[in-house]
């Protein structure tokens, strides 16, 4: 039943559009065939060769058996069958079929419109038997009607938007839109309303346009700053059985300046110390302000009570905070609070909400300045002071004074820095600061004393620089500036002036200090100088006669008296050294000094010391050749069958064993403590002599008693006396090797060498059952054993 109303209802439709007229719903073209071989023809009668040149078809079809389509029928079909009809085109045969007798089409397939909207047929009538065309082939369209089966799509969801907060009524959001699939141009089934299922009171929506518009007016971000608004599509212009869809509008509250900056607290206090340094924060205070990003950017004032300018205040960019910082030094004695008004302003402030009330704030802000124990305080820092050099020790030469910057007042103590007062010439009274001498002062070795002071109070200290001038006194006699070498011409005349002297004084200068030259009066009335006073601090010494000769006298030494003009007035007596010289034509010194009168006129000073050098040498050659000639006679080696030499055999693990030996003199290696009287063995590199000791070597004292700074020192100075009184010792010097530790060692030797052979505990008899390794050992301490050879 419910597929014949559907054939119904799909005749009638094609019905309705057949009396509408040839053009087609979607706009194709007529498409009526008309055969050029025939136009007379139709000039003459109305001819349809086809029933039908466009069908329809409702897509989406359910039905089990093929939809029908339409029917084809050709005016030359007379019912005989003769005429079999044909299908090509688009979807022919896979899609719609024809019934090749009768000309019924049906559609195979389901259909959807969406995919295609429309399909192109080519029909013909041929001859059965013969298959010949009996009329042209002609084209026609197969529509595929459409029906609601697309529910509309939010291509863009889901939507974010913004809109500032305290927007007025109806402020425009967003807008959305949605799609649907389906035929526009037929019915409704693509006709798309919006509405609001979420979001109300907030916001609403324009059914036809999908606006979304503000609902609320003032509405607040502080409140809330975000919404979710659901909006819905539906086609069919909205009416039952319309498709629908959804999606979501997330909308977010912009913020605008709408709040001022308000202090939470308007009484802040805070505790500072006074030693604090400059600069140092003291507080961190924020204004709080609803608003944000620029919108809550602000700034702070010290607006009053910040005398005289100690404190700042700047704003921390990140935080927003207001940051108080100190400017200048603190001091509890002199102010112990401040009490600051801060103001906090909006940096950007909007004019259209000016009237929600003034866009700052103020708070109180009080400084507590807490008191700490302070250094004392010297002025000045520096002070100057005079002394005479001439004053006697525990002289006054003045006072320091320091007091203590804090309210309770402490005892102040008083000392110097030794290190600026090294030869300690200073001392200061620890209670009262008075600086007197220590020990007597000098002006010429230091002239002006820079110490220092310290004022020590409860573990806090400072210090002050006391610069101590020493004036001068009357206290060091003139003398010559410099050291003369005055030189007289033998051919000097009368008055002539020979040197010019002058003279310095160690006291200090002064514009009218003045030096007096003369004479001694020792010399006073000699007949041969003069002393000529210039009034300039210099004297000239004068010739009184002519004649000087160099082989009567070449050297004069005259005494010259030179007094200050100090009080009282010093002096001293220099002596100036004339040497009478033989000069020239122009008067240039060629010899001075005394002549040797018994040398030939023709022989000089260099000939006589060329000579005298020769002597010398041939004297030294000569004493040599005596003294090798000497040592010819008298043989180097004394041949002694007896002589027993004692060796020291090292073996040298990574050398050649017993064959890799260095033999060393044993002899000196003999306890040093042993009193010798008899003869002892000496064996030097080249030599052997016996010698006996001397009365003193025998006589001296053990080494062990003695100190250790002194032993080493002894026994080189014993060593060094036997080799000088040896005769047979070689004419030149030897290095003597003595391997001696002295007596810093705390274990006793464990060699034999220090044991007197005459008190020896040790036996020496089983060497000889030791094998052939220890038989020269046999027979040499064998042999020696009790003989005496050492005692």
């Amino acid at each position: 039943m419910a597929q014949m109303s559907f054939l119904i209802c799909s005749a009638v439709w094609l019905l309705t559009v057949h009396l509408w007229g040839p053009r087609s719903a979607d706009g194709a073209p007529d498409r009526t065939h008309h055969d050029p071989k025939h136009s007379w023809d139709a000039l003459q009668r109305q001819k349809r060769n086809w029933v039908w040149n466009q069908f329809f078809v409702l897509e989406e079809y359910t039905g089990t058996d093929p939809l029908y389509v339409g029917k084809l029928h050709s005016d030359v079909d007379k019912a005989d069958g003769n005429v079999r009809y044909v299908l090509t085109g688009d979807g022919a045969s896979s899609i719609f079929t024809i019934d090749e007798k009768t000309g019924d089409i049906h559609a195979t397939k389901r259909l959807d419109r969406e995919e295609q909207g429309y399909y192109t047929l080519r029909a013909q009538a041929v001859d059965r038997e013969t298959n010949a065309p009996m009329e042209d082939e002609s084209e026609f369209i197969v529509k595929v009607q459409d029906i609601n089966d697309n529910e509309p799509k939010f291509l863009d969801g889901p939507y974010t938007a913004g809109v500032p907060e305290m927007s007025p009524l109806g402020t425009m959001v967003v807008q959305v839109t949605a799609t649907d699939a389906d035929d526009p141009t037929y019915g409704n089934s693509a006709r798309v309303v919006y509405s609001i299922i979420h979001g109300h009171p907030y916001f609403s929506v324009e059914p036809k346009t999908g606006i979304i518009r503000t609902a609320l007016p003032n509405m607040d971000r502080e409140m809330r700053d975000q919404y979710v608004v659901t909006i819905q599509a539906k086609d069919m212009v909205g009416q039952m059985g319309g498709l629908s869809a959804t999606t979501s509008v997330t909308v977010t509250l912009t913020d605008v300046n709408d709040n001022p900056p308000r202090f939470s607290r308007i009484h802040l206090r805070y505790w500072l110390l006074e030693s604090v340094p400059v600069p140092s924060v003291v507080a961190k205070l924020k204004a709080a302000d609803a608003d944000i990003d620029s919108n809550a950017e602000m700034d702070y004032y010290i607006i009053d009570g910040n005398a005289p300018g100690v404190f700042n205040i700047t704003t921390d960019e990140e935080t927003q905070e207001g940051v108080i910082f100190l400017q200048r030094p603190l001091d509890y004695e002199t102010k112990s609070s401040f009490s600051l008004k801060i103001e906090a302003t909006n940096r950007n402030v909007d004019p259209q909400f000016l009237t929600f009330g003034p866009f700052s704030d103020t708070a109180a802000v009080k400084v507590i300045v807490e008191d700490v124990n302070e250094p004392p305080v010297f002025s000045p820092l520096i002070s100057r002071m005079v002394v005479s050099e001439a004053a006697r020790v525990g002289t006054v030469i003045g006072t320091v004074s320091a007091r203590d910057p804090d309210s309770s007042s402490s005892a102040i103590r008083y000392s110097i820095d030794r290190n600026t007062d090294l030869e300690r010439f200073f001392n200061v009274d620890a209670l009262t600061g008075v600086i007197s001498t220590a020990k007597a002062l000098d002006r010429e070795l230091n002239s002006v004393h820079n110490i220092t002071i310290f004022a020590t109070e409860n573990r806090e200290y400072n210090k002050r620089i006391a610069l101590i001038t020493v004036m001068d006194i009357n206290d060091n006699a003139p003398v010559f500036a410099i050291e003369y070498e005055t030189l007289l011409c033998e051919n000097a005349a009368p008055g002539q002036v020979i040197q010019t002297i002058s003279a310095v004084d160690k006291d200090e200068p002064l514009s009218s200090h003045r030096f007096y030259f003369s004479l001694a009066f020792s010399a006073a009335n000699n007949d041969n100088f003069t002393l000529r006073d210039n009034k300039d601090n210099t004297a000239s010494v004068l010739t009184k006669r002519a004649g000087f000769r160099r082989q009567e006298q070449s050297l004069y030494l005259l005494p010259v008296l030179i007094e200050d003009s100090g009080s009282p007035a010093l002096s001293s007596t220099n002596t100036l050294s004339v040497r009478v010289c033989d000069c020239g034509m122009n008067g240039v010194p060629q010899a001075c000094g005394a002549v040797a009168f018994s040398l030939p006129a023709g022989l000089s000073t260099g000939a006589l010391l060329a000579i005298l050098g020769c002597i010398i040498t041939l004297l030294v050659l000569m004493l040599l050749i005596m003294a090798m000639r000497r040592r010819r006679k008298t043989p180097l080696f004394i041949e002694d069958e007896r002589d027993v030499r004692e060796n020291i055999v090292r073996y040298d693990d990574e050398g050649g064993g017993e064959e890799d030996t260095e033999a060393f003199d044993m002899v000196t290696l003999r306890n040093l403590n042993i009193i010798h009287d008899s003869k002892v063995q000496d064996v030097s590199p080249e030599s052997v002599s016996v010698y006996p000791y001397s009365a003193s070597a025998t006589s001296r004292t053990s080494y062990k008693t003695l100190p250790d700074n002194i032993v080493f020192q002894e026994f080189i100075w014993d060593r060094l006396k036997l080799t000088d009184m040896d005769p047979s010792a070689p004419p030149y010097d030897s290095l003597q090797m003595y391997v001696f530790e002295g007596n810093g060692s705390v274990a006793d030797s464990l060699s034999t060498l220090e044991s007197p052979s005459s008190v020896s505990e040790q036996s020496y008899e089983d060497l000889s059952n030791w094998g052939p390794r220890f038989k020269k050992l046999a027979d040499l301490y064998g042999n020696l054993e009790g003989s005496g050879i050492f005692s």
